[in-house]
């Protein structure tokens, strides 16, 4: 049995390419109306999805140590465009999963995923609850800019660490959260539903100097130290670090340009669609739960 890749990434069609044409046609005319879109429009490859320039330079960055696993609800016949579309992207995407309109989720253990990108909602909220790493792609800017690196941007709480403390913030306030992130830095936060991704990612950036991360919270002083708190206890380093409290993210994403951003609270990955392709996690307070 062939030992898994350091980091195995499954993505929806969805994500990575643009279907909402196609799925328009599913919910306005049905199953066989869309059976016959999808033949007649077999070698007809799709626009980028969001996740695009983010999954084609992570296989060119990380070789042997990446592998993306295609994970669609289409079956096997309506799957045979997407499958023609990565051919024509050359992407060396070995491994297709087509699951017939069946819940994607369960099958991210038997592909041992570090990560599951969709466009659907409902598949990642299943995900995360199960404790997958997990994000729904929002329409974005889709980026795919010259030069060979690799960089992703995160928001840390609900993101990689868990929304202890965003919870704090939002039922006691500013200054209550301030003084317990002051008292606790020195304490790791307890990690995220990302957390899974960011160590397997950590694996294939110490093998080469492609791959640039970057924090991107409204976090600020006091409450910065307990980001480099955890992460030292995690085992892991970030190439940048922004803690921005209150203002807008987009003005850094601009200027860092990540291939795939990732933020818990949906008007923060709404605003940075703007900037760069963008990932909502639904997890936490921040999402109701």
């Amino acid at each position: 049995m062939p030992a898994p890749s350091d980091l195995v990434i499954a993505v929806a069609s969805s994500a990575l390419f643009d279907l909402a044409a196609s799925d328009a046609v599913f919910r306005e005319a049905g199953a066989e109306a869309y059976r016959r879109h999808q033949r007649e429009l077999e070698l007809t490859p799709p626009p980028a999805g969001v996740a695009m320039p983010f999954i084609r330079r992570l296989l060119d960055v990380g070789g042997d140590a990446v592998e993306v696993v295609l994970l669609s609800r289409n079956d096997p016949d309506t799957g045979m465009r997407v499958r023609h579309a990565i051919e024509h992207h050359r992407l060396p995407i070995r491994r297709l999963a087509f699951t017939g309109g069946r819940e994607p989720y369960p099958y991210l253990e038997a592909f041992e995923a570090s990560l599951f990108l969709s466009a659907n909602r409902d598949d990642v909220e299943a995900a995360i609850a199960r404790g997958w790493a997990a994000g729904v792609v929002t329409p974005s800017a889709v980026i795919d800019d010259v030069g060979n690196e690799l960089r992703i941007a995160f928001d840390f709480d609900g993101v990689l660490a868990d929304d202890g403390s965003e919870r704090i913030f939002k039922e006691q306030g500013l200054a209550a959260y301030h003084q317990v992130e002051a008292a606790n830095h020195d304490q790791a936060l307890t990690p995220g539903p990302l957390h899974r991704f960011l160590l397997s990612l950590a694996k294939v950036q110490r093998t080469t100097t492609r791959i640039r991360t970057a924090i991107i919270t409204a976090r600020s002083a006091p409450a910065d130290r307990r980001v480099m708190t955890s992460l030292r206890a995690w085992g892991v380093t970030v190439d940048e670090s922004f803690f921005v409290g209150d203002l807008p993210k987009d003005r850094i994403l601009k200027l860092f340009k990540p291939h795939l951003f990732f933020d818990d609270k949906r008007a923060n990955a709404d605003l940075g669609s703007t900037a760069a392709p963008s990932v909502h996690v639904p997890f936490g307070v921040l999402n109701g739960f």
